[in-house]
């Protein structure tokens, strides 16, 4: 069984008693996923593939974005095994931020996250 610390908002979760929450099976892989899309890939000067280019969707011109939102999602996710991406849709909004949505299948279960870009 996989298992891992628990994320939020890039920050370990407490357990409650001054440890640190773990997560386990699909939990972690989901709180993998989110970060691996949420962080910025190159921040980490050890681990410079971590990560994705989501945030520079907003660079491009709107007809490159759904395609370039695809081959970001591809990219962050990558590394993680037996994680396949089935399908990445971009729906941009006003003020210039965007939601990515990314359908998964991890061990024959259908997964998916969003996730907020501006």
């Amino acid at each position: 069984m996989e298992m891992g610390l628990s994320l939020r908002n890039g920050d370990y979760v407490p357990d409650g008693t001054g440890g640190l929450r773990r997560a386990e099976g699909r939990e972690a892989l989901l709180e993998r996923v989110l970060f691996r899309l949420t962080a910025r890939r190159g921040t980490f000067p050890f681990l410079p593939e971590l990560g994705s280019r989501l945030w520079q969707l907003g660079q491009l011109p709107a007809a490159r974005r759904q395609s370039a939102a695809e081959q970001y999602v591809a990219e962050a996710l990558a590394a993680e095994p037996g994680l396949t991406v089935e399908q990445v849709v971009l729906a941009e909004s006003r003020g210039g931020r965007a939601q990515v949505t990314a359908s998964l299948t991890w061990r024959g279960e259908a997964l998916s996250v969003t996730v907020e870009v501006s």
